[in-house]
């Protein structure tokens, strides 16, 4: 079911709003050229990175990309501020991508692609290598990370959504609660049973125990 973007179910009062993202708001309502390029700069990136690890296509995360920032830019004056910006983004951003995933197993067969190139390949969690690591340390951090990019595609999208907001947004339980309007328990169960798919797809790539090691084990 579509989540709308104004049923915000949280607790939060706008006085524990960050004063920043207050400042913002109200210059957007103003229609201050300035603010949307400082939003822009602020999400357009974030966005990004989730459209694209929720859909697995490029060109579809950047439609996502451009139908969000539109959203935001005709509601802001309707956002309560009962919620972050931040979160608020991302409930939006969800919302696109759940759109665009019915829309492309209506009209479009779906392939999935499990053959990489470093240019294709996006980093688990955007890691920078340190440059003081060793060519070979760097290429092991690059197959994993190319490995667990394609085991996400492979499992389910309500448990990836979860894994992706958590372990590569960064988000807490609690703003996922507010991004996929679902209660602390059934986020905590998501991201375990997300874990744990993703654990099963490694294992079929690498010995156990490193795929152990590369997933956590527990919602924390």
């Amino acid at each position: 079911m579509p989540i709308s973007i104004f049923d915000l179910n949280s607790e939060r009062t706008a006085e524990s709003f960050d004063l920043e993202d207050l400042r913002l708001v109200d210059a957007l309502r103003e229609s201050s050229e300035s603010a949307y390029e400082e939003l822009i700069h602020r999400f357009q990136q974030p966005v990004y990175a989730l459209a694209l690890r929720l859909l697995d296509d490029q060109g579809e995360a950047c439609d996502v990309v451009q139908e969000v920032f539109i959203k935001v830019f005709r509601n802001i004056g309707n956002f309560r501020g009962q919620s972050s910006l931040k979160t608020w983004i991302y409930r939006i951003t969800v919302n696109e991508a759940h759109n665009a995933r019915r829309w492309f197993f209506r009209h479009r067969r779906r392939e999935v692609e499990l053959d990489y190139t470093p240019d294709d390949a996006r980093d688990w969690k955007e890691m920078i290598p340190d440059g003081s690591r060793s060519p070979y340390d760097v290429a092991s951090d690059h197959e994993q990370h190319v490995m667990i990019e394609a085991a996400l595609e492979q499992i389910n999208p309500i448990f990836r959504e979860a894994v992706v907001l958590r372990d590569i947004m960064d988000l807490s339980y609690e703003e996922i609660a507010e991004v996929i309007g679902a209660s602390l328990g059934t986020v905590k169960s998501r991201i375990l049973r997300g874990r744990e798919a993703l654990r099963e797809k490694l294992v079929g790539s690498m010995k156990s125990e490193r795929a152990l090691r590369l997933v956590p084990k527990t919602a924390e």
